[in-house]
């Protein structure tokens, strides 16, 4: 038998193999599917908290509609209402075109952000503004799925205590998925144009 042919088909067999082996995986994680990327933003999620006229609300009481919600405090001088006057204003001039939004405010401030505390406030703005509060973990827990920022700012012992907060007016979908968001210097018209090309 002629040894070098021998070690020449070994070769060959063995190229053979390595060829396939190296094809396999250099092809398979190609044919193999993906999971699919929807490049929706993780903002959002469920939600048990308690409304102004004491009511309890989750997410599902708003499937159907767009929200428009801001997270703040009703101590805040400055921020917070001009987020929500600008909401206000801004649905005023959608007109009907608007009555399928719903504002929302979820308080950073459950301590003092107290189901009487929000009623009084909610009446400064929409009629239709659901005000939101809780316990510390049910306001923690909502302000995660929203990736909303906040913290007490100054010494425990202040009563008067500002809050640092996250001041963004986030547009839901009616399946409570993120749409857009907008800051709280973004004025009504701006605000109405941009809700008109979303409805």
């Amino acid at each position: 038998m002629n040894i070098p042919r021998i070690w020449a088909w070994l070769a060959v067999v063995l190229l053979a193999l390595l060829l396939g082996l190296g094809a396999r995986f250099v092809l398979l994680p190609a044919l193999e599917p993906e999971p699919a990327a929807t490049g929706a933003a993780l903002i959002g999620g469920p939600f048990s908290l308690t409304d102004q006229t004491g009511a309890r609300r989750t997410e599902a009481d708003f499937r159907g509609r767009h929200t428009l919600i801001f997270f703040g405090y009703t101590f805040c001088p400055d921020v917070c209402p001009t987020a929500l006057q600008n909401m206000t204003v801004a649905l005023d001039a959608l007109g009907p075109t608007a009555e399928s939004i719903t504002p929302v405010f979820i308080t950073i401030d459950p301590a003092r952000d107290t189901v009487a505390a929000l009623r009084a406030f909610a009446a400064n703005f929409h009629p239709r503004l659901v005000a939101l509060t809780g316990t510390e973990d049910e306001v923690r827990a909502v302000a995660k799925a929203y990736r909303v920022y906040y913290a007490k700012a100054g010494g425990d012992g202040d009563a008067d205590y500002l809050v640092d907060h996250t001041s963004i007016i986030y547009l839901m979908g009616p399946d409570g998925r993120y749409v857009a968001h907008f800051t709280h210097n973004t004025t009504p018209d701006e605000l109405a144009r941009a809700l008109k090309t979303y409805l």
